[in-house]
């Protein structure tokens, strides 16, 4: 029997979110349970639209699209073919949990994929926490800004003490550390660029 005009745009319209839904997912690196619960709709409901076997409401479209941060015509509206050039990272992600203890964590701010010439992590040290490294391969620098807290960095034989605000750049082919001389948490932005 063939399908009215309606029907075909509708079925199109469910192919189109179930593949942007998919795409929008993978992109988060979210799974399932992460959407579900970031939007409110069940791990079920989400594995049907994913697989075009649910036509969900306006409603559960909706909660969709604000766990996304999208609109709901950037979801289901032509948009919806187009691949986003936006690599979103999540605070939540495990994945960028480089390391976490109770001294120092450690979160890579970069894609995980790229190409290792860069890299870009956020580093909160507890009071007293040190993250010492080996030298990396030659010609490698880390450049360092202190969001909060005072550090203590040392490369090689030399060493500077930075307070909130203040960046610096050293040698990262030789032994090198940041350490944690204040009373409380610090937090520093770090990149590494390889050469």
């Amino acid at each position: 029997m063939p399908h009215s005009e309606s029907s075909n745009s509708s079925q199109s319209a469910t192919d189109q979110l179930c593949q942007r839904v998919r795409q929008l997912r993978t992109q988060n690196r979210w799974s399932l349970e992460r959407l579900a619960t970031a939007s409110g709709v069940s791990r079920s409901m989400l594995s049907q639209i994913e697989r075009g076997q649910a036509n969900p409401t306006l409603a559960v479209t909706l909660k969709i699209a604000e766990a996304f941060g999208v609109s709901l015509s950037e979801l289901v509206g032509e948009t919806a073919t187009r691949v986003s050039s936006i690599e979103v990272i999540r605070a939540d992600n495990a994945e960028h949990h480089y390391r976490s203890d109770e001294h120092c964590r450690i979160r890579t701010l970069s894609p995980l994929d790229l190409e290792k010439d860069v890299e870009f992590y956020e580093v909160q040290l507890a009071a007293g926490g040190l993250l010492t490294s080996a030298a990396h391969f030659q010609g490698t620098r880390e450049f360092l800004t202190v969001e909060k807290g005072r550090v203590r960095i040392r490369s090689g034989e030399e060493e500077a003490v930075l307070a909130r605000g203040d960046s610096a750049t050293y040698p990262a082919d030789v032994p090198h550390a940041i350490e944690n001389v204040g009373r409380g948490q610090a937090i520093v932005f770090l990149v590494v660029i390889y050469r």
